[in-house]
């Protein structure tokens, strides 16, 4: 089972990684925070602190087309936003 999906890269995880040292990842549904904690620290080489999960619902959709009204959802997912030691760092962009 591969825990950590990707990382999530947007104008508010930017903003907690570069001010609370917080790293913000997709991860598999299944997935708990000690085995989370484990696969950031084992992947990238830092110390956890703290692992916050949140699980994001799925979003009801709705789509007007000639042939009618066409219902839908979007996936439900797993957010994890791990605290990490001071000093260590995580960069995403090294390897681009």
């Amino acid at each position: 089972m591969n825990i950590l999906i990707k990382p999530i890269i947007t104008e508010k995880a930017t903003h907690l990684s570069e001010n609370k040292n917080q790293y913000t990842f997709l991860v598999n549904g299944e997935a708990n925070k000690i085995q989370i904690k484990s696969a950031v620290e084992v992947n990238y080489g830092v110390k956890v602190k703290k692992v916050s999960t949140i699980i994001c619902g799925s979003q009801r959709k709705k789509r007007y087309t000639k042939n009618g009204i066409q219902n839908g959802k979007t996936n439900s997912s797993k957010k994890a936003i791990v605290s990490i030691a001071e000093g260590d760092r995580i960069d995403f962009y090294d390897n681009l």
